[in-house]
């Protein structure tokens, strides 16, 4: 299996609107690889959107989430959902019944995954089971999974991964750990990458904290194949950003980041708001149900262009991110190899 990587910078998938196929064919265009993200939308759309990038003739890839595989204390969910009504009355919102099984369609997605021959696909929240990655290799897909340490990263090899992605705690958005109640947010891309490239055989990509080229030239020495950056493309004129989430990065006195399950149940990197510092310390583990519970806030929030109450994912250098077209920010990062 084929990575296909000329460019040493993988534009990273970001569900929630940020990932675009015009993204995606952008990265294409200057000579790196661009990933769809499947999380949260319904096969059909995911389809199409791989019919429009698989006629460019480009390589590219395709996220896909993995179902959790243990239950969330629904005790612990219903007293957070209690303490979230300020928040519903605030944006005159329902907040919805909790909703506590959603495999984000992953059978039909790695489906559809296969049939069209994506060439990479990479999974996030958990390592897929084996006969998932062979039915994939099959198919004639690169499957690439995203871990988070070394006990992750031999998982993953040993369930037949091509590649990995070693995420360090600098990442925006989710962390793809498989242990969200003990995750350590503190490791960075470098010294991640360094102790799974001793460990396991499969070639890494990092992931993490990638505003500059000095920081995928570190990457790239201490072991890795590529690097894969979501938050330096947050800006870029492809990108599908929301605008509050635009102002915020580009926002100097947004302030160090911050981790949080306030927003989804799982831990993600964002920028610190009112919900951030209300909510953070109340939330439990319970990701994809905290993330349907808070969905009609956020919206509401977003529709007003209110920061306060939005999830707004960015790593530790969002301050880097420049406002310019993809293949710039591209050039930026590091040439072709």
């Amino acid at each position: 299996m084929a990575l296909c990587l000329e460019h040493p910078v993988v534009v990273a998938p970001m569900a929630g609107g940020p990932s675009t196929v015009g993204l995606v064919a952008a990265a294409g265009a200057a000579g790196a690889v661009g990933f769809l993200a499947a999380g949260y939308r319904p096969p059909s759309t995911v389809a199409g959107e791989v019919a429009e990038v698989r006629a460019l003739g480009r390589p590219y890839g395709l996220n896909i989430f993995v179902p959790s595989s243990t239950r969330p204390d629904v005790a612990e969910l219903a007293r957070y959902r209690s303490a979230l009504a300020p928040e519903a009355r605030r944006y005159g919102v329902d907040l919805p019944p909790l909703r506590l099984d959603d495999t984000d369609h992953f059978a039909e997605k790695v489906e559809l995954a296969a049939a069209a021959a994506v060439p990479l696909v990479s999974f996030t929240f958990g390592v897929p089971d084996a006969a998932t990655i062979a039915t994939l290799r099959g198919a004639g897909c690169t499957v690439i999974v995203t871990v988070t340490d070394v006990a992750e990263a031999r998982r993953a090899a040993a369930a037949g991964a091509d590649a990995l992605i070693a995420q360090a705690g600098t990442a925006g958005g989710h962390s793809a750990t498989t242990t969200p109640a003990g995750y350590d947010p503190s490791s960075t891309a470098p010294e991640l990458v360094a102790a799974i490239v001793a460990a396991v055989r499969p070639p890494v990509i990092a992931a993490g904290g990638t505003g500059t080229a000095q920081h995928v030239r570190r990457a790239l020495a201490a072991g890795a194949v590529a690097v894969q950056a979501g938050t330096a493309f947050l800006l870029a004129d492809e990108a599908g950003t929301r605008p509050v989430h635009r102002a915020a990065v580009s926002d100097a006195r947004s302030g160090p980041t911050v981790v949080t399950r306030a927003f989804t149940g799982q831990p993600a990197r964002a920028l610190p708001n009112r919900f951030t510092r209300t909510y953070s310390a109340a939330a439990p583990v319970g990701y994809p149900a905290i993330h349907h519970l808070t969905a009609p806030i956020r919206a509401q929030a977003a529709a007003r262009g209110d920061r306060e109450a939005v999830n707004l994912w960015a790593g530790t250098a969002y301050a880097d991110a420049v406002a310019e077209p993809a293949a710039a920010i591209l050039a930026r990062l590091g040439g072709r190899r």
